[in-house]
């Protein structure tokens, strides 16, 4: 018996794990539930990802990048022109304005690091990448203090359910700009 090539399959398998966790969150991730969602052989999960772990660092990976595009890409942070606080203030309202399904299953897999060791550093990459992005406006120990009051902003708007509060970022945003 031939073996078919397939070289979507990994890709596959990765977005049927955000799939899962995003459903069923992390307790619901297996590689037979993820092998179910990608429908792929359960050997082709293990083959690709020999650990859970390895196969939640690459949706993290893949997950984390959503907020990173979405401040990468906005033409107001790019803009000295533009205050910062308010245009951080604004983007983030964006972000959480969207799927929110989709912030919720980032920053699940983003906190999952507290009790996974192994995606500590894909985790540390995502805070050290927006970071980096925000380092281009002020200085790198600001930035690091713009992304925890983000962080901070965000976890509370997820957790509570209380409706984002634009000024109220810009506020605190600014404060921490100075």
């Amino acid at each position: 018996m031939s073996r078919r090539h397939d070289p979507g399959r990994r890709q596959r398998i990765i977005d049927a794990a955000i799939r899962v966790v995003g459903r069923d969150g992390i307790a619901g991730l297996s590689h037979r539930t993820v092998a179910a969602e990608a429908d792929v052989p359960l050997g082709s999960t293990t083959y690709h990802f020999a650990t859970l772990d390895e196969l939640l660092v690459a949706a993290l990976r893949q997950a984390g990048e959503g907020f990173a595009e979405v401040v990468a890409a906005h033409p107001a942070l790019a803009d000295p022109r533009v205050d910062l606080a308010a245009g951080l203030a604004r983007v983030l309202g964006e972000w959480l304005a969207g799927d929110r399904t989709g912030v919720e299953l980032e920053y699940e897999l983003y906190l999952a690091a507290l009790r996974r060791p192994a995606l500590r550093p894909v985790a540390a990459e995502w805070a050290e990448g927006v970071g980096a992005l925000l380092a281009a406006r002020t200085d790198p120990l600001t930035a690091r203090a713009l992304v925890a009051v983000l962080d901070g902003i965000c976890l509370q708007v997820l957790l509570t359910g209380t409706p984002y509060d634009e000024e109220y970022a810009r506020e605190v945003l600014a404060r921490v700009l100075g």
